[in-house]
């Protein structure tokens, strides 16, 4: 045994190195169609959206021509020329994602903490949170557009009640903007928060209130950090969209000219100019801020692992 253990000749010699198990193959031909996947939907787009960034006219004064080159400065130009509309895009995500949020928060600790005793309520409530999806995010968009349009009932009330004067409307401003990106990016909040919330020990609350501490001291040194994962999740599937959307903020439903995101530039520069290097250099500038951003955001959550 022991002979055949440290090999022939008792030296104790290297160890033969391991050949591939026919378990690591299946594991790598399991692999293979998502591989290909990713190379041909994911990384061949991404490549040409950043040769095209790089494009320069060609000359020909035809609109919608460009040639390959390597014009960098593109990305600079972008960054000046749309500035107010970037500030705009992670603006507006950062408070749309912290309403949405202290929404979203309570809601999801009443459907997976409170309501755990009555499926009933439980199966009710988490149906209503589900229940927009079933409905276009275009039309549900245009459905505010319509009930706070100018001359509509709500906004005759607050200029009556004086919350908005005479001449003051909600359609074409920031808060109606923020409004619907918040309303419309709810279920991506809630719904994570209800995943870790419904299977949070209750036991772990009780034990908090009988050692004497507060509701408060409770929530913040129990339930806060072992709901985190699903902060940061719902954060995550919030933000991502909210900066990159161009429905709410567009002329054509609750925004308008100074209210403009990336993404309307994005449309109007490449379906309706054919600027396609600026088009594109917005594209990748704005990928590339949120990947930054929310690298940064896990590493100081300690959530590295979600990403």
């Amino acid at each position: 045994m022991a002979f055949a253990a440290f090999g022939h000749g008792g030296g104790g010699g290297a160890a033969a190195p391991a050949t591939p198990t026919k378990k690591s193959k299946v594991a790598l031909f399991l692999l293979l169609p998502g591989l290909i996947y990713l190379g041909l939907f994911f990384m061949t787009p991404l490549i040409s959206l950043i040769i095209t960034s790089l494009e320069v006219p060609d000359g020909s004064g035809v609109m919608g021509s460009y040639a390959y080159g390597f014009a960098i400065e593109n990305y600079g130009k972008v960054v000046t020329e749309f500035w107010p509309q970037i500030s705009h895009s992670f603006g507006y995500a950062l408070i749309a994602t912290v309403a949405a949020l202290l929404i979203s928060y309570p809601l999801a600790y009443f459907i997976g903490v409170k309501a755990r005793r009555f499926p009933l309520i439980q199966g009710l409530m988490l149906t209503l949170v589900i229940a927009p999806f079933f409905i276009s995010f275009l039309l549900r968009t245009f459905a505010w557009k319509q009930i706070f349009s100018n001359d509509s009932v709500a906004v005759q009330f607050l200029q009556q009640v004086g919350i908005l004067g005479p001449h003051d409307y909600l359609v074409g401003t920031p808060f109606m903007v923020i409004f619907g990106l918040t309303y419309n990016f709810i279920p991506f909040m809630t719904l994570p928060l209800y995943s870790i919330l419904e299977r949070l020990d209750i036991r772990l609350l009780e034990a908090g209130s009988d050692l004497y501490a507060t509701p408060a001291t409770t929530f913040r040194k129990i339930t806060l950090p072992l709901t985190a994962p699903g902060i940061i999740s719902g954060t995550l599937l919030t933000f991502i969209p909210i900066a990159g959307d161009y429905v709410n903020a567009s002329g054509d439903f609750l925004g308008g000219t100074k209210t403009a995101m990336i993404g309307n530039v994005v449309e109007s520069r490449f379906l309706v100019l054919n600027d396609y290097p600026t088009a594109s250099a917005l594209s990748v500038l704005l990928m590339g801020v949120i990947l930054l951003l929310v690298g940064f955001y896990a590493k100081r959550s300690g959530t590295e692992d979600l990403l």
